[in-house]
């Protein structure tokens, strides 16, 4: 990470900007999908106000140095960050690789978003190297009961249940119904269910909208696109309440315009 050259968020951040008690006032809506309990130490608040601003250096960095204490919010930026803002592949395996580690040393705890991070950041890498390798290498697994686990701790975790979604959809596109349900136990109706579950507890969601939309087109194809469409112009016009959720919008539009 130290010879990477971060690039800065995009778009204006003053409006995503959480000083002082608006960050635990607007805290329940920032963190309505991930669930993230309002941490207590002020440096920790300090790297999360980064993070929403859309400062993923200053986050990363400030989540780091605290160790345990600022790893999810290290280990959260870093992954958003590799997923939107950088275009190297090898930079964004490199990046995905630090997240999982930074998530799995507290994978101890009760932690769920320790959790649901590694599992967001080996989803990511898998990408990288391409779902079908990944699989070869064991990773499926591990994602599942990453994920899996953070809904045992934590069950109204909607990124979680994307993420799942996202994982059934995957399994079920690289290898086929058949084989993904008897060695991954993974199935379009598991996938389906997990998206809507994630759009009951975070209705605010562009990310649930979006991964359920790219699920649909690629599970059932053609009867399913309208539907599809539908999601990504919902997503669209979402309001975005911090950087993050801002590049899931853009993205939308830039889905639907292309």
């Amino acid at each position: 990470m130290s010879k990477l050259k971060w690039k800065r968020f995009p778009y204006s951040d003053d409006a995503y900007s959480y000083e002082g008690a608006a960050l635990e006032k607007n805290w329940p809506r920032l963190h309505a999908g991930d669930r993230e309990p309002f941490p207590e130490d002020e440096r920790v608040q300090d790297a999360w106000r980064a993070y929403h601003r859309g400062d993923f250096e200053t986050a990363a960095r400030q989540g780091e140095v605290l160790g345990a204490l600022g790893a999810n919010v290290a280990a959260k930026a870093i992954n958003i960050y590799a997923s939107y803002l950088v275009e190297d592949r090898e930079d964004k395996i490199a990046l995905f690789q630090r997240a999982a580690a930074l998530a799995e040393s507290l994978q101890q705890s009760d932690n769920a978003n320790a959790w649901y991070l590694h599992a967001q950041a080996l989803g990511r890498y898998s990408q990288c190297i391409s779902v079908a390798k990944a699989l070869a290498q064991g990773l499926g697994g591990k994602i599942k009961h990453a994920l899996e686990t953070a809904l045992r701790l934590e069950k109204r975790h909607a990124d979680a249940h994307i993420a799942l979604g996202a994982y059934h959809a995957e399994v079920v596109d690289k290898i086929g119904g058949m084989i993904a349900s008897l060695t991954y136990g993974a199935s379009k109706e598991a996938a389906v269910k997990h998206f809507e579950e994630a759009l009951k507890l975070n209705p605010t969601s562009a990310i649930a909208r979006m991964e359920y939309a790219n699920a649909l087109a690629m599970l059932f194809g053609a009867p399913k696109l309208k539907q599809a469409t539908a999601l990504y112009e919902e997503a669209a016009k979402c309001v975005p309440a911090d950087a993050m959720e801002r590049l899931d919008v853009e993205a939308a539009k830039a889905e639907l315009a292309g």
